[in-house]
């Protein structure tokens, strides 16, 4: 297989096959740079030369999970040391300190409490609304809506209808890590399996909620794990249209069991991390938006990573517990004014926008 070749078909129009992103994503030297470029070429053929952000707000709730992954550092059990929870005041607090930063959506993230029920998920939407009723509710993963179901009798699509309702407006694309289920087994056993997660994902987007997309490598799978991840990613696309980004989740080593445990690796390399953003932009030519996790790879490589098909800086957070619980740091706040002198240092143009995507 010539890199050179492969490039100028995908260019043309050809439809990358997964043995194909894999042949992509092994490349070393020149032919890496050769993949960099077409993925740029690609980019600004998609999307422009506009780099966007939102100014949003994470906020934790309880780092309490049934699943307690290997690749996380996270979540603790039930009655662990340092594990919390936050009560409906502490919540509310978190979202009144988010509207005095003019966030235009607010994310709420947390483990998935073997206690909490569908009515525990919808208290929250209801107490962000309280205080912020035109903000964006960015919340919940398929894995959480499965749990709620289960809790509930009831099935995961009345579980996102009355999310939906109670005014969630885009659901998370996490859970998916890698969507291999060979590879699941080793690094998130207790979490729903690829079948169930695409399942909800395109009942959500039938229901018109949008999500994103995301994936969580560096840990144990392979170049052709991540291929295969993204053809599922790439078919659902194909059917619902309702994938607003893919983000790229680089794994954060440190402090987790996988790592302590000798199982994964220390994450992924520099070199993989631009050419899963190139590789992405290539294979996903249904998907618009490439969002590069500054958090994960830092400001610098975040930059490469933007001439390398990225177009997205993700969003301000000013808070990501996740990270920095399995070992990262810095990945707390980009301020927008950091975010200018990166953009504009590579001849882009940054622009906010809101949690769909419409320019702010």
């Amino acid at each position: 297989m010539d890199t050179r070749t492969l490039l100028s078909d995908a260019l043309g129009g050809h439809r990358l096959a997964p043995g194909e992103a894999t042949f992509l994503l092994k490349a070393t030297g020149r032919d890496m740079f050769q993949v960099l470029a077409a993925a740029d070429e690609r980019r600004e053929a998609t999307i422009g030369e506009t780099v966007t952000y939102v100014r949003n707000q994470n906020i934790h709730i309880t780092n309490i999970c049934k699943n307690v992954c290997g690749f996380c550092g996270f979540g603790r059990p039930k009655g662990a040391e340092g594990a919390y929870c936050d009560d409906e005041e502490t919540v509310r607090e978190k979202v009144r300190r988010a509207v005095s930063r003019d966030v235009t959506e607010i994310c709420l993230l947390s483990g998935v409490h073997p206690d909490f029920t569908l009515d525990t998920y919808l208290s929250f939407i209801s107490l962000v609304r309280e205080s912020a009723r035109h903000v964006h509710i960015h919340a919940f993963s398929p894995d959480e809506v499965a749990h709620a179901a289960e809790k509930g009798g009831i099935s995961t699509r009345e579980v996102l209808s009355q999310f939906k309702a109670a005014g969630l407006g885009s659901l998370q694309g996490t859970a998916a890590e890698i969507l291999v289920d060979e590879v699941r087994r080793v690094i998130c056993p207790r979490k729903i399996k690829t079948a169930e997660w695409v399942r909800i994902i395109t009942e959500a987007h039938t229901l018109g909620i949008p999500t994103t997309a995301t994936i969580m490598y560096g840990s144990c799978e392979s170049e052709r794990d991540r291929a295969e991840h993204l053809d599922i990613l790439r078919s659902v696309q194909d059917s619902t249209h309702g994938f607003t980004e893919l983000v790229l989740l680089s794994y954060v080593h440190a402090n987790t069991r996988l790592f302590k445990d000798g199982i994964s690796r220390t994450g992924a390399t520099g070199r993989e991390d631009l050419l899963l953003t190139a590789v992405s932009r290539l294979y996903l030519d249904n998907v618009v938006n490439i969002q590069v996790a500054w958090g994960k790879i830092g400001t610098k490589l975040t930059q490469m990573a933007l001439l390398s098909g990225g177009n997205d800086l993700a969003g301000t957070m000013f808070s990501d517990d996740v990270t920095a619980d399995s070992g990262g740091r810095g990945a707390d706040y980009l301020n927008p004014a950091e975010m200018e002198r990166m953009v504009s240092d590579i001849g882009r143009v940054l622009r906010q926008r809101d949690t769909l995507y419409n320019l702010v």
